[in-house]
């Protein structure tokens, strides 16, 4: 009988932020032991929920032991005591475990903590040298993770999810977990090589599903094809994360054969970097956006709020597009959803039905007007479909619906920040979504799975101001490679 050991230390970290991630963060998120992962995450859309699936199907032969999974949503860098401290329980729960014949690990890629830049190479070294050096250890990877050398080291092979919006969660995880049973068997012999070309994709084209990248995805998949090549990743890189191996790269996994690993890693970051000039598309400010999304019939249109993007980590109250609207006219009905704890507590306090008088959103440009509060929520719901970041249930908190009285403004106010990854957000609190001209996602490739279903007017990518800011080259990196591609030094 095997015993497969499941971990997994999450979490996309915004060195742009001053604020810090901490434990409650984690707590707010995903912080479980033991068969308390199995009940969260087994039937859940994320790679954990694929490793149940796949060491399920093999029967008695395999035992899949649970040991510990923390998650956080995108922000800052993690605090050091915070991180350290989870990064012992891992182990710990490695250690208590008894014998194991394996293990199955979920890092991100792109987390940062204080005095451990590459926080994930951090973790699975540590938990290699806890190990040993002859324990098969398969780990998953975001597509947006800053892949570093430590990583590639401290595992036997590294598996990315394929698409952004994330959809293949489970599979990869599937994925991960049949290397790692035809490892233990002795069918495979898992080697990997990692190429990292200096440069950067930005994150605006970084869509799968569309080019530029979608040709490139498409050029790597043949140049993968070949016999002996078990697994490619291509890693896209997180650019709010100003560390050294910021950046994108690929990694190919083959059977026993260094060579042609590392050759067919060689020959993918060689199209990556043919193709750079690609990656660069053209940005749309605040008010060019607004225009293009007032020239489309159709409606309602989704503005994607790349600044203020949840999903890198941003605060989620940014009012800059709301405030645009209503110097060009407040044309038709706008939907957005800002982050404002305070709000709710007033909403809660006039009651459904009650106007308050206020500020929304950031302190330094608030929204300011007289607000009906027309409905109020406890902020949890569900999504049942494989939507980006592979959760399931969701928690944004105490939440007011409020309408700023003699306008066409909706906010959905929250006590705590959430993604825009599910249309529940809105439905499970009485909003239909097409009831709106123009809804604001504060996103980039995200929230494009989640309101696909309704964007009848389509998606503007908007290169709105924020610590996400979608043009890479105007953040103030200190640490990252030079040279390196887009930037001009």
């Amino acid at each position: 009988m095997l015993r497969i050991g499941i971990v997994g230390l999450l979490q996309e970290s915004n060195t742009f932020i001053e604020a810090r991630t901490t434990r409650r963060h984690f707590q707010e998120d995903l912080l479980l032991r033991g068969e308390a992962i199995r009940e969260a995450m087994a039937g859940a859309p994320h790679e954990v929920g694929g490793f149940f699936e796949e060491l399920g199907k093999v029967g008695s032969e395999v035992v899949a032991v649970p040991l510990f999974l923390a998650r956080a949503l995108p922000y800052g860098v993690i605090d050091r005591g915070a991180f350290e401290e989870l990064v012992g329980e891992l182990l710990e729960s490695v250690a208590g475990a008894g014998h194991l014949d394996g293990i199955l690990a979920a890092p991100h890629g792109a987390t940062v903590a204080e005095g451990h830049p590459d926080a994930d190479g951090y973790w699975l070294g540590a938990l290699r040298r806890a190990i040993g050096a002859e324990m098969p250890v398969i780990a998953t990877l975001d597509p947006h993770a800053n892949l570093s050398p430590e990583m590639v080291a401290a595992t036997t092979a590294l598996v990315a999810y394929c698409t952004n919006p994330h959809l293949d969660q489970r599979e990869t995880g599937r994925r991960a977990a049949r290397l790692l049973l035809d490892t233990l068997r002795g069918e495979i012999r898992p080697v990997q090589a990692a190429v990292f070309p200096s440069m950067a994709i930005n994150i605006r084209v970084q869509n799968t599903s569309e080019p530029p990248l979608s040709l490139f995805c498409e050029e790597a998949a043949i140049l993968a094809s070949k016999e002996g090549i078990l697994s490619h990743s291509l890693l896209f890189g997180f650019p709010y994360a100003d560390v050294a191996e910021m950046g994108s790269s690929v990694l190919v996994v083959a059977d026993g054969d260094p060579v042609l690993a590392r050759d067919t890693a060689a020959a993918m970051a060689s199209r990556m970097w043919e193709r750079r000039e690609e990656f660069e598309p053209v940005q749309l400010d605040v008010g060019a956006s607004l225009a293009e999304a007032r020239s489309r019939e159709a409606r309602p249109v989704v503005l994607l709020d790349m600044g203020d993007n949840v999903g890198g980590g941003s605060p989620a109250d940014s009012t800059a597009i709301v405030q645009a609207w209503f110097r060009e006219g407040a044309e038709g009905r706008l939907f957005i959803c800002l982050h404002d704890p305070s709000v709710v507590r007033a909403a809660v306090a006039a009651g459904t039905g009650g106007v308050i008088e206020g500020r929304v959103g950031d302190s330094r440009e608030p929204v300011v007007g007289n607000f009906r509060v027309r409905s109020l929520h406890e902020g949890t719901f569900f999504e049942s479909e494989a939507r980006h970041g592979g959760f399931s249930v969701f928690d944004q908190g105490q939440t007011a619906v409020l309408e700023r009285e003699g306008t066409g403004l909706v906010i959905l106010a929250t006590s705590l920040r959430m993604a825009p990854f599910s249309l529940a957000q809105l439905t499970s609190c009485g909003l239909d979504p097409t009831e709106f001209d123009w809804i604001v996602a504060k996103g980039v490739i995200a929230p494009m799975a989640a309101y696909a279903p309704v964007a009848r007017g389509g998606f503007v990518h908007v290169d709105s101001p924020g610590v996400t800011r979608a043009d890479m080259t105007k953040l103030d990196y200190v640490y990252r490679r030079r040279p390196m591609f887009p930037f001009k030094r």
